[in-house]
């Protein structure tokens, strides 16, 4: 891990603690929280999907750089694609927020928001029983009427349905990134979408085991105190661990 403002430490290694008990949307919240440390909870679930994606991508790019390995199976042949992402052409530049969005078709006159944080949270559970599409388009439609009758959100048609999720696509295109990588065995393309929030959380679950390794090592050798190593530079954490080695 690079030296980063986006933490000290200790405060990295509290929040890889914390998220110990938690999943994916717990995990992405603490992610997001060390992202954005001056931010409360309310504010971190109100902004757009796609902010938080882009938050995410900045930590990681403090934390760990610019170079990312990815590692996918071809959905025809099953070989194994390991590959570099660099995080820099990954994340956007820092946008405003748009405001409703408008969609009229055939008719109808939609105007909706783009979907944040805590909607994604709510339809988390009705999503793996297939009804979150229908949850997420209820919580962000904001109005829908028909030849001027206004109408359920559950009652717009497929096409509307489509042109509003193109839409946000559009506004918030950070909200989803996908991979397309060809197989060099087969040929065939693979999309793949990258959970940013899972990457990151696997690279500061590798990078907590290893710090806690070295305080062992070092506590051990020296006989310091946990603060104490963890305020020594990685430089010369590294080069005290190389002396220990040698003996």
């Amino acid at each position: 891990m690079r030296e980063s403002r986006a933490g000290t430490p200790t405060e990295l290694l509290a929040t890889w603690e914390a998220g110990l008990a938690q999943h994916g949307p717990g995990r992405a919240l603490l992610l997001h929280r060390a992202a954005r440390p001056a931010a409360g909870t309310d504010e971190l679930l109100s902004v757009p999907v796609g902010e938080r994606e882009a938050d995410l991508l900045r930590l990681r790019r403090s934390l760990f750089g610019d170079r990312m390995q990815v590692l996918i199976e071809c959905e025809r042949c099953g070989e194994a694609m390991e590959f570099d992402l660099d995080a820099g052409e990954l994340a956007p530049a820092p946008q405003g927020r748009p405001g409703p969005l408008r969609v009229e078709s055939d008719g109808w006159e939609v105007e909706f928001r783009l979907p944040t944080v805590a909607d994604l949270v709510a339809v988390g559970d009705a999503a793996a029983a297939g009804g979150g599409r229908a949850m997420l388009l209820d919580r962000c439609t904001v109005s829908a009427v028909r030849a001027g009758d206004p109408v359920p959100a559950g009652q717009l048609p497929a096409p509307v349905q489509q042109r509003m999720a193109d839409a946000v696509a559009r506004a918030d295109a950070a909200a989803d990134v996908t991979l397309d990588v060809r197989c060099p065995e087969c040929g065939e393309g693979t999309r793949a979408e990258l959970d940013i929030a899972s990457y990151l959380w696997s690279e500061l679950d590798a990078w907590a085991r290893d710090l806690l390794l070295d305080v062992h090592l070092l506590a051990g050798a020296y006989g310091w105190s946990e603060p104490e190593i963890l305020a020594l530079s990685p430089l010369r954490r590294r080069y005290y661990l190389e002396l220990c080695a040698d003996g």
